[in-house]
């Protein structure tokens, strides 16, 4: 199975790609950002997401989309920014044919370091463990997309069993 893992935003979109095998090993394919400039309207940025979802989806060929879910943000309109991202994410999704499962990063933390509370740090290093990486991939969006993509795979084996 290959997963996208998506960590939404508007100025910088995460994503990540990994395979998960037969015995269940994961392993990175790919990982990055989508960047838009600050002072772009909302609207052009959104389609600079959508096209490089799009290619993205083309080029790697996933079959699922797993993405951050928005739990909380204390700034309102970051949180309105970061929804229109994430719909715009799932659209590209949706149209690639990808199935989609969101999780909230408190499942995240969970899923992958045990604590729901953990830190950036603890849950990049659990990425780093579990994709066999030499270092924590860089930047941080990146990072914390192939956390929901090894999410998306620990919580399907969790559901098949």
């Amino acid at each position: 199975m290959r997963i996208l893992g998506i960590d939404p935003g508007t100025g910088i979109l995460g994503f990540g790609v990994i395979d998960v095998s037969a015995g269940g090993k994961l392993s990175m394919v790919t990982a990055g950002v989508i960047t838009t400039p600050a002072h772009t309207p909302l609207e052009d940025r959104l389609v600079e997401i959508y096209d490089g979802l799009t290619e993205i989806i083309g080029e790697t060929k996933p079959q699922v989309m797993s993405i951050e879910k928005l739990f909380f943000a204390r700034n309102v309109t970051t949180a309105m920014s970061v929804s229109h991202a994430r719909g715009v994410a799932m659209l590209a999704g949706s149209k690639g044919g990808l199935e989609i499962s969101e999780y909230t990063p408190l499942q995240i933390k969970q899923t992958l370091t045990g604590y729901g509370k953990a830190d950036k740090k603890q849950v990049q290093e659990m990425v780093k463990i579990q994709l066999g990486l030499k270092q924590i991939p860089r930047p941080d969006d990146a990072a914390d997309a192939l956390a929901a993509a090894i999410t998306h795979s620990l919580m399907s084996r969790v559901q098949t069993q």
